[in-house]
């Protein structure tokens, strides 16, 4: 006879977790297993990495699930070894390679590099690979190259804002170059990475993935899964940063009581601001974070906006980060 499974007790949590995501897991198991350890009611990630990829992903928590898209869609930066003289089915390290080339490593000098970097620094285009999760008629576009069905991808706009490469020199059993990449969201690193190779000349795939930045924030903020495992039950929570660590760029407006709670109200405040596309917006008494907005022609208008259970829930207990050991990266 079975023994009966405990049920998770949840809890509101309110904030953002930084996570330093695992090889070999998908973004969505990371937040469902961040999720149980913290035993949040409500969470949710702000865009996914490869489960090949590893590194910064800010997983959104109750309140703070209102600005997820902000990180969606903010510039992300990443470190990528590239496998250069040979293709794969997947442009990456899981795929069957499919042509090898002889790669004349003493050829890539740091000027024909540099060259190349700039050649894919800007505004560019992209074909989206077979292997992604872009929808088609309602099946993710890796569900019909699973079947061995190619389709036609139109090309798509990303910005590479910063790109650098140069050759990696410990002995590998592969021609390897390292690729530091800064771009805009929806910008395929493997698909970059296949560029890079046809334009030297060779094919090319993607050996590893970690993304170093994303929105302002960096690995060194980031906890590891095995750091928050190890944690006691209610040390946990000390690891969740608040939900405005998303706002860190936006303008800070601060309102007292009688606007605030219009302000909640969805109603528009007029004030001496200027103009400003985006703004956190903060009560006075007791001081809390209200939502965000936008100012035009000096009226704060609102966008999105935290209930007044969240923020009784905030100011009743989330916890604060603390100066303690244990926000360790891994």
């Amino acid at each position: 006879m079975k023994a009966p499974r405990t049920r998770v007790q949840r809890r509101p949590v309110h904030g953002v977790f930084l996570l330093d995501k695992p090889i070999g897991l998908s973004s969505n198991d990371a937040l469902q297993k961040v999720k149980w350890l913290l035993r949040a009611e409500k969470a949710g990630h702000t865009g996914t990495l490869d489960p090949l990829a590893t590194g910064v992903l800010p997983l959104c928590f109750g309140a703070a699930t209102k600005f997820s898209q902000l990180q969606l869609d903010a510039p992300k930066t990443y470190e990528a070894l590239v496998h250069l003289g040979a293709t794969t089915t997947t442009g990456d390290a899981e795929g069957e390679v499919m042509q090898i080339w002889e790669v004349d490593a003493l050829a890539l000098t740091p000027e024909k590099l540099a060259a190349v970097a700039a050649q894919f620094t800007g505004a560019i285009s992209q074909v989206p690979p077979m292997y992604s999760a872009l929808k088609r008629d309602g099946k993710a576009l890796y569900e019909y190259a699973r079947a061995g069905i190619t389709l036609e991808r139109e090309p798509r706009a990303v910005t590479i804002l910063h790109l650098a490469l140069s050759r990696v020199e410990e002995e590998q059993a592969f021609t390897a170059l390292k690729m530091t990449v800064r771009c805009s969201k929806g910008t395929y690193v493997r698909t970059l990475a296949e560029d890079i190779g046809q334009a030297l000349g060779y094919g090319a795939h993607l050996r590893s993935l970690r993304r170093i930045e994303t929105g302002g924030i960096d690995l060194s903020r980031c906890v590891s899964l095995q750091t928050l495992e190890a944690l006691p039950d209610d040390q946990r929570l000390q690891t969740v940063l608040p939900a405005d660590t998303l706002l860190a760029e936006h303008t800070r407006v601060t309102l007292d009581g009688d606007n605030a709670g219009r302000f909640l109200s969805g109603l528009r405040r007029r004030g001496e601001w200027a103009d400003a596309d985006a703004v956190a917006v903060y009560g006075e008494e007791p001081p809390a974070l209200l939502g965000v907005a936008h100012i035009r022609a000096r009226e704060l208008i609102p966008d999105r906006l935290l209930s007044p259970v969240e923020i009784q829930q905030i100011l009743e207990g989330t916890p604060r980060p603390q100066a303690s050991g244990i926000l360790e990266t891994s």
